[in-house]
């Protein structure tokens, strides 16, 4: 005698406690779905980025450009700038650094360009675990406005090679 097949439980209309719950989860998924755009623009929780091509031999040269112009000194062998208030600000990740010490002022809104010259990095801002993926051939345009003074430092969270764990910046936060 041969096996025979259970009975297709599928074909069944289902009961009223299952249409119940996926009512419940489409009604869920259309407020997720309307809340994500509704954070981003009416929220601010996600931060805008304007992204834009540039070749990294062009991002190197105006961030060149950038130092030569509002250099104040310099840590460790890496250029110190301090813009003036209101300013586009450069910062180049390379292997295995992020380049120059950025001293900004407290509640002055900065044009912040970031783009990395050679491989993919992470930019994490710490303490405050902002994320950004930066590639190369892209800038990446960031509307900043520090709101407290201190010393953040900037970490390579994408695994760059043999000296990725030397990968830290700095920005400086003054009043």
């Amino acid at each position: 005698m041969p096996i025979t097949s259970p009975e297709t439980y599928w074909w069944k209309p289902a009961d009223k406690e299952e249409k119940i719950w996926i009512s419940v989860a489409i009604v869920w998924c259309l407020i997720l779905f309307t809340m994500m755009p509704l954070w981003h623009f009416v929220g601010g929780q996600n931060p805008s980025v304007e992204p834009m091509k540039i070749r990294p031999d062009d991002f190197d040269k105006v961030t060149g450009a950038f130092i030569e112009k509002y250099k104040i000194g310099e840590e460790s062998g890496i250029p110190v700038v301090k813009p003036p208030d209101g300013a586009d600000v450069y910062l180049k990740g390379q292997m295995w650094n992020w380049i120059p010490i950025l001293e900004l002022k407290k509640g002055v809104n900065y044009k912040f360009h970031i783009s990395s010259v050679d491989l993919m990095h992470g930019f994490s801002l710490q303490p405050m675990n902002m994320n950004f993926q930066i590639v190369p051939g892209h800038d990446n345009i960031l509307n900043l406005t520090p709101t407290a003074s201190g010393t953040y430092h900037i970490i390579c969270n994408e695994f760059c090679g043999v000296g990725h764990h030397t990968m830290v910046g700095k920005i400086v936060v003054k009043d």
